[in-house]
């Protein structure tokens, strides 16, 4: 290929080798059904008791859920959405002013996950973001579109806001203080994904993004409401989660299957693609402090259950995360006791 990236505007007839995935490791869409009773949470909801029974059950038998009526307007998604399709429309030449493939810069364009250490390569585009504290990183934000900056930081505001809620609702799940997981997780930092996934010419041979769990502690997925992609093992099974209209899809990470002693957890979850039409995606993370120190909550050890994994830092973690393959064994494994 030419570009370092797919968005070129210009569609692949085929799919080029370096995308195609050994036959044992392919999606098998024709295999993959529907995921049932997916857990869909009502934030509004006058009855905090039964939230925070949904959220226990959600959390320890599926890893995620979705949220509605969650209080990030509509119009902060609607324009989140627009901008981040009208980035990725901007002329290759354009973008490619962003891009690195370097995992530790803070703003940049790129494709695939880690393409300095991957044999196959994954069908996506993606603009990534750090975005706490604002006035830190949105300077270096992309300044095309124009309404780019304006529009990713209000939405990044909402979004905190509603995973500052969950988090408290996880605590009280657990039987924990509301505020101990905000508090455990120190100031967190938050980033974002931008995924844009182009039609893809052979969907049955490739991923947009392989099976993985995600190193953070709470992951808020905004879904393309017309082109589903996101994929969810279930029961050993690979099961799809069709967009819900006005909700958020919310997965539990590893620092959060860490801290509850693997009560809950980190769901293993992976995108495909489809022939017809692009797909995006806007992933937000919060993530704890690079000095949090992660250990299971004591209150769920004191009662004779052994402590599952060891104490680690944020930053000892992410480290070894970015050192391995995104399919890997999971990367909690290395920490247990």
């Amino acid at each position: 290929m030419d570009s370092k990236v797919l968005s070129t505007g210009i569609p692949f007839t085929t799919l080029p080798e370096n995308y195609i995935r050994p036959e044992s490791e392919r999606p098998r869409l024709s295999e993959i059904a529907d995921c049932e009773n997916v857990p869909i949470i009502d934030l509004s909801c006058d009855d905090r008791a039964q939230i925070i029974e949904q959220l226990a059950d959600a959390c320890s038998r599926y890893g995620f859920f979705q949220v509605i009526n969650h209080g990030v307007s509509a119009e902060a998604i609607e324009k989140m959405l627009h901008v981040a399709n009208e980035f990725f429309q901007l002329p290759v030449e354009e973008k490619m002013k962003l891009y690195s493939d370097d995992p530790s810069k803070t703003m940049r364009l790129s494709t695939s996950f880690n393409v300095k250490k991957e044999k196959v390569h994954n069908w996506r585009d993606y603009l990534r973001l750090h975005c706490h504290p604002l006035e830190q990183y949105m300077p270096e934000w992309p300044s095309n579109p124009p309404e780019f900056k304006d529009t990713v930081s209000n939405y990044c505001v909402e979004v905190r806001q509603l995973g500052h809620r969950l988090e408290e609702a996880i605590g009280e799940s657990l039987g924990l203080e509301k505020d101990y997981i905000r508090n455990t997780l120190g100031e967190q930092g938050q980033h974002m994904a931008v995924n844009y996934y182009p039609p893809c010419p052979e969907p049955e041979l490739t991923y947009g993004l392989p099976a993985h769990t995600d190193p953070n502690a709470l992951t808020i997925l905004l879904q393309d409401s017309h082109v589903a992609g996101l994929q969810v093992l279930k029961d050993g099974k690979w099961v799809a989660v069709k967009p819900h209209p006005g909700a958020f899809v919310v997965n539990i990470g590893d620092q959060l299957q860490a801290l509850s002693n693997g009560k809950y957890r980190s769901v293993w979850h992976r995108a495909t693609v489809n022939v017809g039409k692009a797909r995006m995606s806007i992933a937000s993370f919060l993530c704890p402090s690079d000095d949090a120190l992660i250990s299971p909550a004591r209150a769920l050890t004191d009662e004779g259950s052994a402590a599952i994994y060891r104490s680690f830092t944020y930053a000892e973690y992410y480290k070894k995360f970015w050192s391995r393959n995104l399919d890997q064994e999971h990367c909690l494994e290395v920490f247990k006791n």
